[in-house]
């Protein structure tokens, strides 16, 4: 089968064969790459300790300001990839694999510069103490000296899966996965180099595994693939690029403003214990949503071609089985966080007080995990076809317009406990919004698909 064959797939086999086909690579990258992070942060808390670990919470909100820029492009362009490819339109959409990169580039070098010149500063802001203050830095420095590293090797593998390529996007990662996981191993448990061992074990795998993606893209038999003329930055391009990519950028960009607020308000109700517990127990929950990710990439190239094909009806049907098996998944974990909480919390770290926190937290978090998938997958859906607007709205209902406020009040009326409360009680109302909207519009798609058949 050829390259453009591969891409015209998309229109044409099973719908539930094609998400099959698409998500499971991605799921088993996401949780792969999730699962990394669980050991990572399990030999940081037991090898250097709880202090550590609650260091390395600090600059959660980093890693998502980060993903934010990366995903802006990355998803933007893989988005416009696809529905290029649904129109058949080749040209336009090598050009956009080439103003991904050059983006990336950009925008990776800078978002490093500024935040290498202000790195203190922003740790303290971002919730850190004189603790963890030097944990914290030790992590940060290395990760944002590969900054531009990361940034390409998530663009890339979002094109990799746009382009037909889902199996070459999680080899990527799986290689990135178990690279990690060798040298974490190596650096922390052996030679003893601490938190700084393990960020630079994240920065060699990507660096490894982008070598790998460029390889793959600069073969001609591709149907993108690399050449001269394609990286010059293009102003419609770009402009689509980030009309679409906003989105996800709003996204992360306000995950990163609740998480440093969270913290914060965790350092001041609990100190740096509570805020290592919070940090435990989002891990727990990020290892169970990165399914969901999983789902959404693998439906990405399958509704964004579809849209494009003008194929709503099978458009449709994609949507309803992301949203079934994202539920599912979410179900699952949260039978986890309700039997197993103390065991899920002793995985990563050995302190008896911490442990008792962490699973009171993993509890509370992920109490109404169950229909956080379909919040997840339907905010995705309008991303994929282009409906930015409505994407942006309901990117940022959970946590700007629900989280924020109630991470104020509730701690006002009942401390720590509300505090981590405000997370179930955002859950549930921004899922309740995000029914509301999709009713309407599932209304007004179903009427345009009976028009068309």
């Amino acid at each position: 089968m050829d390259n453009k064959q591969k891409a015209l797939e998309l229109g044409q086999k099973p719908v539930g064969t094609l998400l099959w086909q698409y998500a499971l690579p991605a799921i088993v990258a996401m949780t792969a790459s999730s699962l990394y992070n669980i050991i990572d942060r399990a030999s940081i808390g037991q090898v250097v300790g709880a202090d550590a670990i609650n260091g390395l919470t600090v600059t959660f909100p980093f890693m998502n300001l980060s993903g934010a820029f990366g995903a802006a492009v990355g998803v933007g362009a893989s988005t416009c990839i696809s529905v290029k490819l649904g129109q058949r339109d080749y040209n336009t959409a090598e050009h956009l694999l080439g103003n991904t990169i050059t983006l990336n580039l950009i925008i990776g070098f800078l978002f490093m510069v500024v935040c290498m010149v202000f790195l203190d500063p922003i740790l303290f802001f971002f919730g850190a103490s004189d603790v963890t203050l030097p944990y914290a830095r030790e992590f940060m420095e290395v990760i944002l000296a590969g900054n531009m590293i990361t940034h390409m090797y998530f663009g890339m593998n979002a094109v990799l899966r746009a382009s037909g390529k889902p199996k070459h996007a999680m080899y990527a990662t799986l290689f990135t996965v178990g690279c990690n996981i060798l040298l974490v191993v190596a650096f922390v448990w052996w030679f003893r180099w601490g938190i700084r061992g393990a960020a630079l074990a994240t920065i060699v795998s990507q660096t490894l595994a982008l070598c790998w993606q460029m390889w793959v893209f600069s073969d001609r038999k591709e149907l993108l693939h690399l050449k001269r003329g394609i990286y010059r930055l293009k102003a419609e391009l770009v402009k689509n690029i980030i009309s679409i990519g906003i989105s996800p950028f709003l996204m992360n960009a306000t995950s990163c403003i609740i998480v440093i607020f969270m913290n914060r308000q965790f350092l001041f109700y609990g100190g740096d214990m509570a805020v290592g517990s919070y940090g435990i127990a989002n891990t727990w929950g990020m290892l169970f949503f990165m399914f969901v990710i999983g789902i959404n990439q693998g439906m990405q190239p399958i509704a964004g071609y579809n849209y494009g094909a003008k194929k709503f009806d099978r458009m449709m049907r994609c949507l309803r089985l992301a949203i079934l098996s994202a539920t599912a998944v979410m179900t699952f974990g949260w039978l986890m966080a309700m039997l197993f909480p103390a065991a899920m919390a002793r995985v990563l770290t050995h302190d008896p007080t911490q442990i008792a926190m962490s699973a009171q937290g993993i509890r509370i978090n992920m109490l109404l995990f169950p229909i956080i998938g379909f919040q997840a997958v339907v905010t995705n859906f309008f991303q994929c076809i282009g409906r930015v607007i409505i994407a942006i709205f309901l990117s940022l209902s959970r946590q700007l317009l629900f989280l924020l406020p109630l991470i104020f009040v509730f701690p006002l009326l009942w401390g720590l406990d509300g505090l981590w409360a405000s997370l179930p009680t955002s859950d549930g109302i921004a899922s309740l919004v995000t029914l509301c909207v999709m009713a309407k519009y599932m209304r007004q798609f179903k009427t345009v698909s009976n028009r068309d058949e």
